[in-house]
């Protein structure tokens, strides 16, 4: 089998499509898509477009395919800084610094900090992570069980949504080991039971004796056309209770401090205006 020929049965099988059901799909026969896998026909550029679409392939995996059927990529991977990232850049720096009180981050593919609002700075500091260091590694990491008063069930949620999104790429080995991770912590979550529940499960952080229950939305561009940006998510959080709420207030009207990466774009001109920096609570 070619090269051409695996990736496609790769990417068939993780789609769960029999041979049959892809060929229809692309609108091509099973006895002529067994030829393009074992080599014995060359695909043309718009086949392989057509089976990018038919197996709904992530735009990296696009690329991949395209280049094994010795055709160019299509789509761009521009790095953060690039100048064509300018108003996406722009676009998180207002969405994040607006979100103030509350915390929000902007994350890659794997799960890599690549922007925070002052609140996030605040929140995240405590727990040792900034621009550049990875919440993947935070959720395995020893502490996170001691600063998360709910941990199993947090834990449950977050090995799901990393198993998710990494079926959704066709497996990325990090999110695949960290969801088998959090998975056995949350081994004891059946057993703490679900009543008293609400409609989401909150993270609820302790900083001695300070509580802040928070629930978060994962926001992604609808229209992406660059490969980086395809799997970069904002995720965006909210007080889950009155107290949380307040605390959050509290701290926002304790007064400025240094201005975040986020809220520095927003002052250049990115998008206007100047935060307020969220005064971490004090170490328990």
């Amino acid at each position: 089998m070619t090269p051409f020929g695996s990736f496609l049965q790769t990417w068939r099988k993780t789609r769960r499509y029999s041979q049959l059901h892809l060929a229809g799909e692309a609108g091509v026969s099973a006895r002529h898509l067994s030829f393009l896998g074992a080599g014995r026909a060359q695909p043309s550029r718009e086949m392989v477009e057509r089976l990018g679409e038919a197996l709904a392939l992530p735009l990296g995996a696009r690329n991949q395919l395209l280049s094994y059927a010795g055709f160019a990529a299509r789509y761009s991977g521009y790095p953060w800084d690039a100048d064509e990232m300018a108003p996406i850049r722009a676009a998180v720096a207002y969405m994040l610094h607006r979100h103030a009180p509350s915390p929000a981050l902007a994350l890659d593919r794997l799960w890599t900090v690549v922007r925070l609002n002052a609140p996030a700075e605040a929140l995240y500091a405590h727990l040792g992570v900034g621009v550049g260091d990875s919440l993947r590694d935070l959720m395995v990491s020893e502490m996170m069980p001691d600063r998360v008063e709910n941990w199993p069930q947090v834990a449950h949620q977050a090995a799901h949504q990393l198993w998710n999104e990494s079926a959704a790429q066709g497996g990325v080995p990090d999110l695949d080991r960290a969801a088998a991770h959090l998975a056995q912590q949350a081994r004891h979550s059946v057993e703490l039971g679900e009543a008293g529940l609400g409609p989401v499960t909150p993270t609820i952080y302790r900083y001695g004796d300070l509580r802040l229950s928070l629930f978060s939305t994962l926001s992604h561009f609808s229209t992406p056309r660059d490969a980086m940006l395809e799997d970069f998510k904002l995720e965006l959080y909210f007080p889950a209770d009155a107290g949380t709420k307040e605390a959050l207030h509290a701290f926002a009207a304790a007064g400025p401090g240094v201005e975040s990466e986020t809220e520095q774009d927003c002052r250049q001109g990115k998008t206007g205006g100047r935060g307020e920096r969220l005064t971490p609570p004090s170490q328990p």
